[in-house]
């Protein structure tokens, strides 16, 4: 597309995808982008299902047109959530720009036809997610995390418990058991939000490094026993081996055995959902058990999903929506409009309403699928960072005869320990005899004050140190008292009253004493806000 002098009008049509709730974009958006130096039109009732007005966005600055046909006509990028259908691309004017999701692996007549009207297509789904710069924008992200809480929500609401345990006088409630297949952004968000109603939670993932992912959102990693690797780069999974399947769907039995909830989230790029969950397993669960299938949309990982539908097969309600994200309508475009700003900014950098598609950017490279009506998709993979050199073997420590190295690790000599216990021994020995009985008190205190401190920040979470030095920082701040005593000392006979200058000093000590202690207790409540829920 050919950057002009005059800025250019984003576009904003009206979602015609059944179900489909959700807006490209919102008000609070649309006023950031017009301060990017775009005029944006949107679609009357384009955003009622997400519940913005068309005056919402009037207000927020944006000009609202009756009619897809004008919209399209008119404007010379189109920000849009799902693919669009062949009437909108004959619609679109020849020579302007797309930006939504399009799946150009599962489309593509679709990019054929969108090369035709010689569009610039930026695929959001197409995004290097392993670029970290490219987080901001990553919309499959953004959709997945509500699509994960989504999930849960609906679990809860076809099951005919509650979540967490309860012991009230009409009997005790065990908690509800949770299996989350799958442990990508969906499935930590849905072990996350399951965890925090109080469900007992498992999930299990090909990807071993996710386990401590697991652990920390309160879960418990469920491995499958078989060694095989299963990240298949740019952060999903690839397709196991036969062997590994066959021991994860044994693993999978015994669990529908056990919980009383599933969700599925497995995916993988441009292929069917894998079959997970067989009906042999949707048998063997207890009447009453929910299973979510967040993969219903390509296909679904249980055999008896009806996408689009929620139905019932041997007592086992199975959740087949293809809109989990669009139920959460406000919530999904407002983050999805979001990412859309991030990257019109990485596009619009000069702020003149004008986007420039700079082909040697990798994330935006990434993102084109379609450039001026050329096919630019699928793109070249990503250059890879060059390892770093190895770093020299340092040399074995030679041992001395006995076993002990020469490093710092060696125990002391006994020889050496017993002529340092005599030194300081002697030491206090002396301070006994001549010191001032003062002294020895003031001594005393400070040796047990180092102990107990020293034993107390040992004994904390090194995660808590900063709270703790920070209250402790502010205790010691009783050092205010010397200095008051000092600006009006206590009548003495015989003592002269300090003069001015020590009066001064006394002030300012008090001064920056009151900053410590008031900065430390506050440094505390924030740093103990950070684990609190």
């Amino acid at each position: 597309m050919e950057a002009g002098t005059v800025k250019q009008r984003i576009g904003v049509p009206r979602e015609i995808f059944p179900l489909e709730k959700r807006v490209a974009t919102v008000p609070e958006v649309v006023e950031k982008l017009i301060k990017l130096g775009f005029s944006v039109v949107v679609e009357s009732g384009a955003g009622e299902g997400a519940n913005v007005s068309d005056d919402a966005y009037r207000a927020a600055g944006a000009e609202v047109v009756n009619g897809a046909a004008a919209l399209w006509a008119g404007s010379d990028i189109v920000f849009k959530v799902r693919p669009p259908s062949t009437e909108e691309v004959a619609q679109m004017r020849e020579g302007s720009a797309l930006i939504g999701f399009v799946w150009p692996a599962q489309n593509p007549a679709l990019m054929d036809q969108l090369a035709g009207k010689k569009a610039t297509v930026l695929a959001i789904d197409c995004l290097p997610r392993t670029l970290s710069r490219a987080q901001k924008m990553d919309a499959l992200t953004s959709t997945a995390g509500v699509s994960g809480y989504r999930a849960v929500i609906e679990a809860a609401n076809a099951f005919g418990r509650f979540f967490n345990g309860q012991i009230t006088a009409a009997g005790k409630v065990p908690p509800a058991k949770v299996f989350i297949a799958g442990a990508g952004v969906a499935g930590l968000a849905a072990i996350g939000t399951a965890a925090s109603l109080g469900a007992i939670v498992r999930a299990n993932d090909t990807r071993a490094e996710v386990a401590d992912q697991v652990v920390s959102l309160g879960g418990e990693f469920v491995k499958v026993d078989y060694e095989e690797e299963g990240s298949g780069g740019g952060g999903y999974a690839k397709v196991m081996s036969e062997g590994f399947q066959a021991a994860q769907r044994e693993m999978y039995a015994k669990q529908a055995r056990e919980v009383d909830i599933i969700i599925t989230t497995a995916l993988i790029p441009g292929k069917p959902a894998p079959k997970l969950i067989t009906a042999e397993m949707v048998q063997s669960m207890k009447p009453g058990s929910v299973i979510v299938d967040m993969a219903a949309e390509q296909g679904g990982n249980c055999e008896l999903t009806v996408p689009g539908e929620a139905v019932v097969r041997h007592g086992v309600t199975i959740i087949g929506y293809t809109d989990l994200a669009s139920r959460l309508s406000k919530q999904s475009s407002t983050l999805y409009a979001t990412n859309l700003l991030r990257l019109t900014e990485e596009l619009c950098k000069a702020k003149d309403g004008v986007i420039n598609v700079n082909m040697e950017d990798d994330a935006i490279r990434g993102l084109t699928v379609v450039k001026d009506g050329a096919i630019t998709w699928p793109a070249p993979p990503l250059k890879q960072a060059a390892a770093p050199a190895p770093k020299p073997v340092a040399a074995p420590v030679a041992e001395k005869k006995g076993g002990h190295g020469h490093g710092a690790s060696a125990p002391m000599p006994a020889k050496t320990l017993a002529i340092i216990f005599a030194v300081a021994a002697l030491a206090f020995w002396f301070m006994g005899a001549y010191a001032p009985s003062a002294f020895l008190g003031h001594l005393t205190v400070f040796v047990l004050a180092c102990f107990i401190g020293y034993m107390v920040v040992w004994n904390v979470t090194p995660a808590l140190h900063t709270p703790l030095m920070s209250v402790t920082n502010a205790i010691s701040s009783i050092i205010a008292i010397g200095a008051l005593v000092q600006i009006a000392p206590p009548e003495v006979a015989g003592v002269s009253r300090p003069d001015v200058l020590i009066r001064w000093l006394a002030f300012a000590g008090i001064v920056l004493t009151a900053v410590n202690m008031f900065g430390g207790f506050a440094v505390t409540r924030r740093m103990l806000a950070m684990f609190r829920k």
